[in-house]
């Protein structure tokens, strides 16, 4: 019985790894899987430099190319071949010859050893930090301008108020001045904080039925100032009784923006009009105007923060450079976009796209259309 029960269990423990192996692919396909589909480079390297085995992500980000690796990656391999340490590597594929806008502008790695006389390059593209980052610095920079440029004025005049003390009239036209740009400083300021907000992880408000017609009518009463001093009309189209899913105060915030913006590239006493329709799923609030229109190659950029077309325009205007950034990302929080039309000598007409309220006939915080 001893020797039976032992001859059973020799059989048992015989088969016992074969039963254990799953069933499936092998760990070496696994690990092949893995590096082919990872979304960093991955490349395998001797001691001569020469790659043994690579993923298409490397070919993409350019640190592959006809089987060889990219250069400052071979000197990488080579310092850590002398030092036995991983080595950071930084390649910018526009400075090798590629064209920016169809590759990476900035791919960042590590070269490791594998011990044996192979090597490791895990590289990543960060393209969009690098642009996020000199996003960052151009902003920092164009604040500083921004504002040291109403600081400034403000002190030099309030010296000029100062040595005129005994000068009414110059008393008077300086501190109106002064007033003028403590008024642009304050808008400045108020901007910055409203695009930040826009911008960052703060959420907005619940979204409600809003409508249409009064943000038309309070976006025109914000203007009023400014439709006085240019001589410019706005005019409107019937009310429309259309409903939107929004923020009351952003629409109308990003609505007068435009108004302000299509007034202030407007010949004095020309044509600025509103209209809106709903196509399809959104609304559309479209102003335009007969202004001075902007070139094709402008028309993303005036979406950017302190972009402006006409810089002495804008600054005779008291215009900050930030409504239409604002009014992009009011649009983008909404689930929206803006769109724009223009045609140097002609005009510009702006579009502000927003999701329609799902209920027309549900109420709404506006007044009566």
């Amino acid at each position: 019985m001893v020797g039976l029960v032992l001859g059973f269990a020799v059989a048992w423990l015989r088969r016992r790894p074969a039963e254990r192996t799953p069933p499936g692919p092998s760990i070496s396909v696994l690990v092949q899987r893995l590096v082919q589909s990872s979304h960093n480079a991955i490349v395998i390297l001797n001691e001569f430099g020469d790659v043994v085995q690579h993923n298409e992500r490397a070919v993409e980000l350019g640190v592959v190319r006809n089987r060889r690796v990219d250069p400052e990656t071979k000197k990488a391999v080579e310092l850590v071949q002398e030092t036995g340490e991983p080595v950071e590597i930084e390649l910018f594929p526009a400075e090798r010859g590629v064209a920016v806008g169809r590759g990476p502008e900035a791919v960042r790695g590590e070269v490791r050893p594998l011990g044996e006389g192979f090597y490791a390059v895990d590289a990543a593209d960060e393209s969009e930090a690098v642009r996020l980052e000199a996003t960052r610095r151009d902003f920092v920079a164009n604040v500083s301008h921004e504002l040291k440029t109403p600081v400034g004025a403000m002190a030099l005049l309030a010296e000029a108020v100062l040595d005129g003390a005994d000068d009414p009239e110059a008393v008077r036209r300086f501190t109106g001045k002064i007033l003028r740009e403590s008024t642009r400083l304050g808008t400045l300021v108020t901007e910055l904080i409203a695009l930040s907000r826009l911008q960052g992880a703060e959420r907005l408000p619940e979204l409600n039925a809003v409508e249409v017609d009064a943000v038309v009518r309070d976006a025109l009463s914000r203007s009023q100032l400014s439709m006085e001093t240019t001589g410019i009309d706005i005019a409107t189209d019937a009310d429309s009784c259309l409903l939107v899913e929004g923020d009351r105060t952003l629409l109308v915030t990003a609505l007068a923006n435009l108004l302000e913006n299509a007034v202030a590239y407007s010949p004095p006493g020309s044509p600025v009009s509103v209209s809106r329709r709903q196509v399809g799923g959104y609304v559309e609030i479209s102003v335009t105007d007969r202004g001075i229109g902007i070139p094709a190659d402008e028309q993303q950029r005036v979406f950017e923060r302190f972009y402006r077309l006409d810089r002495a325009r804008s600054r005779a205007t008291g215009g900050t450079g930030l409504g239409l950034a604002i009014v992009k990302h009011v649009a983008a929080n909404h689930g929206g976009e803006v769109k724009l039309w223009s045609r140097p000598g002609t005009g510009s007409t702006f579009t502000l796209r927003i999701p329609a309220h799902s209920n027309g006939s549900g109420s709404t915080d506006g007044g009566q259309s």
